[in-house]
């Protein structure tokens, strides 16, 4: 995969110089990639496989970030937000600091997590960010540096905020994408002042994390939206170019690579739509026949999915919340795309290499490694795409994994590292022309949380625990 971006290409020399490869700075790693250049993690991973150690870890669904000896990670525990600090040798606590906002975002407790974004360093710094607190930097060794508090965030459906921060050389960059006011917000990194700040209008309730883009040569910020991928200047914020007809609801992060800009993106839309006609709905739980549902009439169970039904968040779902729903579902357009490097204005016309409909990831980010774009669907299946042409080498081929995929696929050493929402690792033989499974372990317990790899070594977090693997004195 040919490099693009220039300050990953300055950081990453950065390291080197530093006399180190284990880095896994972000979300998914070196710009939300899911690659590791370098790295050579086991095959035989698994609960009693290969684990170097294990910890006890508070559940918050978001992924391990690692600069050098230190694993850096998020945490909701006790009603405080939490930055964690861990030695890699031995999964020792160094250091955790804590926050404890006036208000918590709305957020499902067995989907989601106020501790959902991932954390991310430039190795000399570590950047938190919590949509019920806002930006909170420390150096390595948990001094704070500054903060940067933002209003408390409504997302969309109420399952929280998810996105993750990019450093990118003296910028942190976040994106702000709500139910209303949405925006993407670039702070300084040495003070955590503003930089720049973009309106989002058009987009609500966004889940992607952006990533950066040398398109051309003007260095670009990339962040997928309701309907929209767009980029932005790295410098300025001001909008380059947008790409229309995708999704409505965007949880996936794109990937760049081989000269081109993927993004994937499956949700319910106007040909799949799992929702009735209002007075369908109305009739089912509209329990005091009043035409309008309030949330104690929701049995327990499901009342907290429901609740993001409320779009206009007045305590109650009405026909006007209904129509709002169905009218931006059946707007979207679920797709994998291609995105050709050098345009300006509206694109979509223009510089889309090539689209693919079928084996489209819900949460899992797609994957670019070795000349191919890989996607893994809820219900584990895997499908892989020639990255230039758009050919289909083989399409929704199951894994024996089923089930949903929140954590997104990683891949290092020939192989691809994907984990199911019940649990199940499955390791995948890269290329071919139908997935070769070279491994398969059941962890018996919730993963949402993607893998992070570094030197020999694979972390994995699950609902209880932190493992690392590798091979003895692999650390």
């Amino acid at each position: 995969m040919k490099p693009i971006t220039l300050s990953w290409l300055i950081l990453a020399s950065a390291w080197a110089a530093q006399g180190s490869t284990a880095a896994w700075p972000a979300f998914r790693g070196p710009n939300s990639s899911g690659v590791s250049a370098d790295a050579k993690p086991p095959i035989n991973i698994g609960p009693t496989n290969a684990v170097l150690w294990k910890i006890s870890v508070p559940w918050s669904p978001s992924s391990p970030c690692i600069f050098k000896d230190q694993i850096f990670l998020t945490v909701f525990d006790d009603h405080k937000l939490q930055t964690r600090c861990y030695r890699r040798a031995d999964g020792a606590l160094a250091w955790s600091r804590e926050l404890k906002p006036d208000k918590l975002e709305m957020y499902h407790s067995t989907e989601s997590s106020p501790a959902t974004p991932s954390p991310a360093t430039d190795g000399k710094r570590v950047v938190s960010y919590f949509g019920s607190f806002g930006l909170i930097c420390y150096d390595l060794n948990g001094k704070e540096l500054w903060r940067h508090e933002l209003p408390v965030a409504l997302s969309l459906g109420g399952y929280g905020t998810a996105t993750s921060p990019l450093i990118v050389g003296n910028l942190v960059i976040v994106s702000r994408d709500r139910d209303e006011q949405s925006s993407l917000l670039a702070l300084d990194l040495r003070t955590g002042k503003k930089v720049w700040e973009t309106p989002r209008p058009d987009s609500n309730g966004t889940f992607s994390t952006p990533i950066t883009w040398l398109n051309g040569r003007v260095e670009e910020v990339v962040l997928a939206g309701a309907l929209r991928v767009k980029g932005y200047d790295l410098k300025t914020g001001k909008e380059d170019w947008m790409v229309e007809g995708v999704s409505s609801y965007v949880c996936t992060t794109p990937v760049t690579g081989d000269g081109l800009l993927f993004f994937a993106q499956w949700t319910e839309g106007k040909s799949d739509s799992p929702w009735p006609p209002w007075e369908k709905f109305l009739e089912k739980y509209d329990k005091n026949k009043d035409g309008v549902i309030t949330l104690d009439e929701i049995d327990e169970d499901s009342r907290e999915y429901f609740r993001g039904l409320d779009m206009n968040r007045d305590g109650k779902i009405d026909k006007t919340d209904w129509d709002k729903l169905l009218g931006s579902l059946s707007k979207g357009e679920n797709v994998l795309v291609a995105v050709k490097p050098g345009g300006r204005g509206d694109i979509t016309k223009t510089h889309v290499a090539w689209k693919a409909t079928k084996g489209l990831p819900y949460l899992a980010s797609p994957l670019l490694y070795n000349g191919r774009v890989y996607c893994v669907k809820n219900g584990g299946m895997l499908s892989s795409f020639d990255a230039t042409t758009g050919k289909s080498y083989y399409s929704q081929e199951r894994l024996g994994a089923e089930g949903d995929y929140y954590s997104s696929p990683v891949a290092a050493d020939g192989r691809i590292y994907l984990v199911s929402v019940r649990g199940k690792l499955t390791v995948v033989k890269a290329g071919g022309d139908l997935p070769e499974i070279l491994h398969q372990a059941d962890f018996k317990e919730r993963i949402a949380a993607t893998p992070a790899l570094a030197g020999d070594n694979l972390y994995l977090r699950t609902k209880s625990s932190l493992y690392a693997f590798g091979p003895a004195k692999a650390l």
